[in-house]
């Protein structure tokens, strides 16, 4: 019965008379596990849609905004639907790089899409890529390991309540760390949390001038701070590592405490995959007293390039994979903790989602953040954990690469803020700001 209501929805999704001969579009996603999920349960499409054939390419996440980057911008048609990001998809609709969803059918419902998550996604009245899944971070933590060692997670934790906890879960002799955070170089692993980490801590990018701030002290204070507490009480080889590296230690039960996307809470309470799946509670991510949270605000969304030949067909997927069908479909086949997160008001009014133990902290960790003020003193960007300029994914894969550096052992914290502050005013001066 429901395979019936699924697909008599879907069809009402259909955009545009499918073609009478079979029409393949070729769709790049990033290599975690929501994506791979979608890619093992679109069966239903094409048995929805027979005359449209799905071809994948799944990448590693630098590997992949590096070949949608080099497409898009060259209108190569290689993809007729990638996934992106909230940093990626305001600046490509202005350029003209993607088609507008603005027709994407009634029964779709864009009104039904959270505030913060469709005005990031839109331009100037276009809205220019779905939500496949709508992300803040948190703290996900052992509770087991933080009863043992005599503390209890607050709500709302501090950065100095998190070092405690990280040296006192710390037991190097079994293999568990204290604490677990991204050290990958990239603008969207490293990076993305040192960015958002810094606004707790009082630092920017750029002060109002647009001048590089990374020989302030705010910054010299979070690199510090994150350099103690990974050299410390972090695991080995942490410069290696990035979101799913972490989440697979911490679902070995290798970590203590680990800050990250709030979309892995699903992955890491679930037993099929997680050793410590019934012992993870959540924290919104640590402030330093200063009014910011280390949190940050991220989608990852379909979009159809420009240079697709394929619009119609892509569409339809599009609508299909973002649709409040899809999520009933993996509600049914996964239950209700594994489906795609933070991007519908609905979903978070659902009695079923509500009994999930992340879903309330994952919606207030997303409200927390507020990508036009993200830091404590003002700043002539948005972005919470990114610039949203096109310089800045250059920019910021540099200076990763430098803070990685120093987290191997191979830098100083002052030497890596030397030359991030060298790296960014030389990149904005050849930019002409």
């Amino acid at each position: 019965m429901y395979l019936k209501t699924l697909l008599g929805a879907s069809s009402a999704l259909a955009l545009i008379a499918t073609a009478t001969s079979a029409e393949t579009i070729t769709i790049a996603t990033v290599n975690n596990g929501d994506m791979i999920r979608m890619q093992g349960l679109s069966d239903e499409f094409t048995k929805a849609y027979p005359d449209i054939e799905l071809e994948w390419v799944t990448l590693e996440e630098n590997v992949l905004r590096s070949r949608v980057t080099q497409d898009v911008a060259a209108k190569g048609g290689q993809f007729d639907v990638m996934t992106i990001g909230t940093y990626e998809v305001p600046i490509w609709g202005k350029n003209g790089w993607l088609v507008s969803l603005n027709d994407l059918p009634a029964e779709w419902d864009a009104d039904d899409l959270l505030p913060a998550i469709r005005g990031g996604l839109t331009v100037d009245g276009e809205l220019y890529a779905a939500p496949f899944y709508g992300e803040s971070s948190m703290v996900m933590y052992r509770k087991d390991l933080m009863q043992a060692a005599g503390l209890e997670m607050p709500e709302a934790p501090t950065w100095d309540f998190i070092k405690e906890a990280a040296a006192a879960m710390t037991d190097e002799a079994s293999e568990v760390y204290g604490i677990c955070l991204r050290g990958k170089a990239g603008w969207g692993e490293n990076m993305a949390f040192l960015t958002a980490m810094s606004n707790s801590f009082g630092a920017k990018w750029f002060d109002e001038d647009w001048t590089p701030q990374f020989d302030s002290e705010p910054w010299k204070e979070t690199l510090t701070f994150y350099m103690d507490l990974m050299t410390n009480y972090g695991p080995p080889g942490a410069s290696t590592n990035g979101f799913n590296e972490n989440l697979s230690l911490f679902q070995q039960g290798k970590c203590g405490m680990w800050i990250d996307a709030t979309v892995a809470a699903s992955f890491v309470t679930n037993p099929n995959d997680s050793t410590v799946a019934d012992q993870v509670g959540f924290a919104l991510a640590p402030d330093n007293g200063m009014g910011k949270r280390g949190n940050w605000l991220w989608a990852w969304s379909l979009a159809i390039p420009a240079g697709s030949d394929a619009v119609d067909a892509a569409k339809t997927f599009v609508a299909w994979a973002t649709s409040k069908e899809y999520t009933e479909l993996v509600a049914s086949t996964e239950g209700w903790a594994n489906v795609p997160p933070g991007t519908r008001t609905s979903l978070y009014e659902n009695p079923e989602y509500a009994k999930v133990p992340f879903a309330e902290m994952t919606l207030e960790s997303i409200n927390a953040a507020d990508p036009t003020n993200p830091s404590v003193d003002p700043v002539p960007y948005t972005g919470v954990q990114f610039v949203a300029i096109p310089e800045f994914a250059g920019i910021a894969s540099q200076v990763g690469q430098e803070f990685s550096a120093a987290l191997a052992g191979q830098q100083s914290v002052d030497e890596a803020l030397e030359k991030a502050q060298m790296i960014t005013a030389e990149e904005m001066e050849a930019a002409g700001y």
